[in-house]
């Protein structure tokens, strides 16, 4: 079972370079729109389930770790995971799965509001995009990644945010 499927996710690794990969030697997955890096150690898999992405229409692949980890590899999205609400409490309209390269999106969007927009109150869905932003960091660090810069990252935005106030609404 494990060599069927590391043929299958190999071959999609190999199409999709642009978002994921592989590094045999090391056992590592690289996310290439972050640069991070996690582990992928083949003897962990316990299950593998290739899905079909509503938007794309393009196959995805679906591994469970033995550790409980599930790992997802898509495009777009590279190195795909949970996020994990362990801070945040349920989110009330977080996604299934999210990536780091979310992360960045949503940090730009928070950074670009407090800098071009320095006159008006910040609005309740930028601290909803600051609480996914937790989510996702401790999704990835569930899944392995090291977050540790992206966390210092995210707390720069937090006290930006803190420091120009927030709407009632």
């Amino acid at each position: 079972m494990i060599e069927e499927a590391r043929i299958k996710v190999e071959q999609w690794l190999g199409r999709h370079h642009n978002v994921v990969l592989y590094d045999a030697a090391a056992e590592t997955l690289m996310d290439v729109a972050s640069g991070k890096s996690v582990r992928f150690p083949w003897r962990d898999l316990v299950d593998l389930e290739e899905k079909i992405h509503a938007e794309t229409g393009e196959p995805y692949w679906v591994c469970q770790l033995n550790s409980g980890v599930q790992v997802v590899l898509v495009d777009p999205g590279g190195v795909a995971f949970a996020p994990s609400e362990v801070n945040t409490g349920p989110l009330s309209s977080g996604p299934e799965v999210v990536c780091l390269r979310d992360f960045a999106v949503l940090v730009q969007r928070v950074d670009h509001h407090l800098r071009e927009h320095r006159e008006e109150a910040v609005p309740r869905e930028y601290l909803d995009a600051v609480m996914l932003c937790i989510a996702i960091l401790d999704g990835a660090r569930d899944v392995g990644f090291d977050v540790g810069d992206l966390e210092q990252t995210l707390e720069r935005s937090l006290k930006a945010l803190e420091h120009h106030g927030l709407t009632d609404g």
